[in-house]
């Protein structure tokens, strides 16, 4: 029986999720996860996977049915989800769902040195961010739209959620850019003279 939660590493999750449809093979769950687009949604290192399997075997949370080889290909064991695995995948993610995390992008490291340009390049950059954050957004939008109606809702809340932060971000951007094209950036002139001929 599992006592301890294994590495944070959310392929262990997605791995969990996909087993408990049916037992797989680790080629098959990789298979699975990629036509339900979890790489799209969460940082899937794939040449780790079958390292994750082992984990979760060896923590209880998987459990070996069979093992066998077909033709000339490589010896291949099925896993099925354990009742500890099922557990599991529901504690992680009920903490997913309900705990907020810090979860800081390349964006924020981005905006924490932006002081170390001017101002004049730092205005054409975000335009360039929201110009590619807005064609972004259309694309997400329309392919949202057409799932809808083929896709049940209940798997298209993580593209609705994905949007939704686009969206913000965008409108975020937008009133920087207003603040440093009008002026209105707090002593916007001492940054750019910080900035000038020296």
């Amino acid at each position: 029986m599992a006592n301890r939660r294994p590495v944070s590493n959310l392929l262990a999750l997605a791995v969990l999720t996909a087993v408990v449809q049916r037992p797989m093979h680790p080629y098959e769950m990789a298979s699975v996860l990629r036509a339900r687009g979890k790489d799209q949604d969460m940082p899937i290192k794939w040449g780790s996977l079958y390292t994750v399997v082992r984990n979760l075997d060896k923590h209880g949370f998987l459990e070996a049915v069979e093992s066998g080889r077909q033709g000339g290909r490589p010896e291949r064991t099925v896993y099925r989800i354990t009742e500890a695995g099922r557990q599991e995948a529901d504690d992680w993610t009920r903490e997913l769902l309900s705990t907020p995390e810090r979860e800081p992008s390349a964006f924020e490291a981005g905006l924490s040195v932006m002081g170390g340009l001017g101002p004049d390049e730092v205005v054409p950059l975000l335009r360039r961010r929201l110009e590619l954050l807005e064609e972004r957004i259309a694309a997400d939008r329309q392919a949202l739209e057409e799932e809808r109606g083929q896709v049940l809702r209940l798997f298209l809340v993580e593209s609705e959620y994905a949007l939704a932060m686009l969206e913000a971000q965008a409108a975020w951007v937008r009133e920087l850019l207003a603040e440093l094209t009008e002026g209105t950036f707090p002593d916007l002139e001492g940054w750019r003279a910080y900035h000038g001929p020296h």
